[in-house]
């Protein structure tokens, strides 16, 4: 008797965990997408080895039945597309009522309807990022301009949520209700724009979707590029928009880049890039197709493009094969290249461990954004379900710009110098460490990524509009003596 009642007071808190989540679910069925503070406040940061990590969390991700699911038992549909875990594993949450249709238990033999909506809670266990500041480069009562650090994507989006601009902006600097003007890609890194109206995000939108937006990238490519200026006009195609690739074809799309060398070291050289057009990743495919790709691109500089990294579209395979070779790539070495809306999990578990899966229900649901690198504008606004009309973020308005000539690169960034905001205590608890004894994560021991693997030497440098212009200072690596640090 005393055994089971100790068992239940062992159970007591993960099952009230359990239940919010099972309650937060029902938030889901509002028409309006967005974030409320109980969704910021559902877990915390902490810095380890010069990452920002999230303590483990109770999420429901969500999805609505696939055609090819309909007439499907529930059961077979999550052993053959949710392969995270076996299938046992989803039995007991379809028994246990965690993995749940249109929010109700169903049984394991349940066939699924269209626009069943499947939500599964689980214990959450986030990618970690760059521990790097955000820089605030301008805010005012319409837009807030950011220097984003590589790393991080915008939005959430597959593994990763909390560890996103917009839930830190949120978290840390009380800026709230954003909405999106245009995005950079998770391993890119430099000026962002949000607008904070509905009505100054559409009038930016309409100012890039125009091309009266002016945007200069600078990076560090392979070898010595061309001292003449070259306007690369090749057409990109999406190859596969499920891992995020793309390829110089003649089926694509109309696009045009301009280059220019800044400098030379003896084995890289950086160079300015200016997109005329938006699609997916163009400066990176074009700089492939030219034989001078990013020097750290994990995607565009690897020989699963061929042996010359695909220069001149020489590829040497049909698509379906480079999507086959890239994901087996990713799987063998532990590939970082894969943006945070892949399906594919992002981290490998050590030699003797479980085997690396897929992430559990986390294909595009209520918060999957694609994010690219040089996207024009935005599909979606961020989510925002207070009125975006509320302006008041305490200090913050009073900050207008941040000096960049006069700060010495030794002057620490905070959230206090730059909002006015206490920085958050980012400092290792054990207390906030949770565990879940059916969490397939929490069994598996995962390799901190190497920051090598979390950097791209692409960064937004400049944007320039009818009577606005905004600038980041460069990153180290773009200076013109920089080389590579030995690892």
């Amino acid at each position: 008797m005393c055994g089971t009642e100790k068992r239940k007071a062992e159970d007591v808190e993960p099952n009230k965990d359990l239940k919010k989540a099972k309650l937060e679910t029902k938030a889901l069925k509002a028409k309006r997408p967005g974030f409320t503070d109980d969704r910021y406040n559902e877990t915390s940061y902490y810095i380890e080895n010069g990452l920002r990590k999230v303590y483990p969390y109770y999420f429901t991700f969500t999805t609505f039945t696939k055609g090819r699911w309909v007439g499907e038992k529930i059961l077979d549909v999550f052993a053959r597309e949710f392969r995270a875990h076996p299938a046992e594993e989803y039995e007991r949450c379809i028994r246990a009522g965690t993995l749940t249709v249109n929010y109700e238990k169903v049984d394991v033999g349940y066939r699924l309807k269209h626009n069943d909506l499947l939500a599964n809670i689980v214990h959450r266990h986030e990618t970690p990022v760059l521990a790097k500041p955000i820089k605030l480069i301008h805010v005012d009562e319409d837009i807030v301009v950011l220097d984003k650090p590589c790393s991080l994507p915008v939005h959430p989006c597959g593994r990763y949520r909390h560890n996103t601009v917009v839930f830190i902006l949120a978290k840390e600097y009380n800026l709230k209700n954003l909405r999106t003007i245009h995005r950079l890609d998770r391993l890119t890194s430099g000026l962002l724009l949000f607008g904070r109206t509905p009505k100054k995000a559409r009038s930016m939108e309409n100012q890039i979707r125009n091309r009266q937006v002016q945007k200069e990238y600078v990076c560090r490519v392979e070898g010595e590029f061309p001292s003449e200026i070259i306007e690369c006009q090749e057409p990109i195609e999406v190859v596969s928009y499920k891992i995020g690739v793309c390829k110089v074809s003649p089926r694509g799309k109309t696009c045009v880049t301009t280059f220019q060398k800044l400098g030379y070291n003896g084995k890289t050289s950086v160079i300015s890039c200016k997109p005329h057009t938006g699609r997916m990743h163009q400066i990176r495919v074009h700089l492939q197709y030219l034989g001078y790709p990013v020097v750290n691109d994990p995607l565009y500089n690897h020989t699963v493009f061929g042996p010359e990294k695909g220069r001149g579209g020489n590829i040497g395979k049909t698509d379906e094969e480079l999507i086959r070779d890239l994901i087996n790539i990713h799987n063998a070495e532990n590939w970082l290249g894969m943006d945070g809306d892949s399906e594919l999990s992002m981290f490998k578990p050590l030699k003797g461990d479980l085997e690396d899966g897929f992430s559990s229900l986390s294909g595009k649901g209520s918060e999957g954004v694609m994010a690219d690198d040089d996207g024009d504008t935005s599909r979606e606004a961020s989510p925002c379900e207070e009125q975006c009309e509320n302006y008041n973020v305490g200090n913050v308005a009073r900050q207008t710009t941040v000096p960049s000539a006069s700060r010495s690169p030794m002057n620490k960034v905070t959230v206090a110098t730059q909002t006015g905001q206490e920085a958050p205590d980012l400092v290792f608890n054990p207390d906030k460490m949770t565990t879940d004894k059916h969490c397939y994560e929490c069994k598996v021991r995962y390799r901190d990524p190497k920051p090598r693997d979390l950097v791209m030497y692409l960064h937004a440098w400049k944007y320039k509009g009818p009577g606005w212009s905004y600038e980041t200072e460069l990153p180290d690596w773009a200076r013109v003596d920089w080389t590579e640090p030995d690892d």
